[in-house]
């Protein structure tokens, strides 16, 4: 599998500096975006602790002298495994070192990884980070965000409605550094050629629907291009967080330029 990839991170409208990271590496096959939590607590460090720890671990886990971090769940390939058990690293990573610097106790960051190998897509992640799968042009949500208020709707106790006008959305139930382990989300599928992945904060999610971001993606030229346009949406209605996001285009093969963009204007025009 090819894969194109864009990336943009963005302060947004209303906070004073920027606390998501992320992630990209084509070579390995891993995205990756972290939303920091804390604000005054050093959120930013924690989510730049998280991507970084996961990149290093990745690379080098490559080598079979790398440990194997946390359970190997048998019901999932050895890359997923790898993928948990380096967000599993980030998270004791970031809850030692707010232990041991009194400044940053209460830091913490959500993460939501993918790593890609040959046609199996690997998923952990922890919090409100996202990421969704579009497909024939049917986005299609891989995530089930840990919040206060996801829980309550999944149990049926309250509506998305009535869930927002308590702001329980912004409770978020778990994130690496919080606890000295982690209870991660994980998962695995297989993807395939013209499947297209986006990987973002909720300062993307919560002011963009996920009609407008397929909407926008089609009329984009590339990745890149669509993740910038994404986050100026985004600000436009009110970018009231940090924003993040992360396109992939997955090929099966190189298509020539000319051959591929003709076949854009003909699908654009259908």
């Amino acid at each position: 599998m090819l894969i194109r990839v864009g990336a943009k991170t963005d302060i947004g409208r209303k906070r004073k500096g920027n606390e998501d990271n992320f992630c990209v590496d084509v070579e390995l096959g891993l995205l990756a975006v972290a939303d920091g939590v804390g604000g005054a607590a050093f959120g930013e460090i924690a989510s730049k602790m998280g991507v970084e720890i996961l990149e290093d671990y990745i690379k080098n886990s490559q080598s079979d002298a790398t440990p194997m971090i946390g359970r190997y769940q048998d019901e999932f390939t050895e890359a997923t495994n790898r993928l948990n058990a380096a967000v599993t690293l980030s998270n004791k990573a970031i809850y030692e070192a707010a232990q041991n610097n009194p400044e940053w106790q209460g830091m913490s960051t959500t993460i939501v990884a993918a790593l890609l190998d040959h046609n199996r897509l690997s998923i952990v992640h922890a919090g409100d980070s996202r990421i969704y799968l579009i497909r024939s042009g049917i986005i299609e949500q891989l995530t089930d965000d840990h919040t206060l208020a996801y829980e309550q709707i999944k149990k049926g106790l309250m509506s998305s409605e009535e869930a927002r006008d308590l702001k329980l959305t912004n409770v978020i139930t778990r994130a690496l550094g919080i606890m000295p382990d982690i209870e991660t989300s994980v998962d695995e599928l297989t993807i395939f050629d013209g499947d297209i992945l986006l990987l973002c904060s909720d300062g993307l999610n919560t002011l963009v629907k996920d009609t407008e971001m397929v909407e926008i993606i089609k009329n984009s030229d590339g990745p890149l291009d669509a993740c910038n346009k994404l986050v100026d949406k985004a600000n436009s209605n009110g970018g009231h967080d940090n924003i993040t996001v992360i396109l992939a285009f997955i090929t099966e093969k190189k298509r020539f330029p000319f051959l591929y963009n003709l076949f854009k204007m003909f699908r654009k025009g259908a």
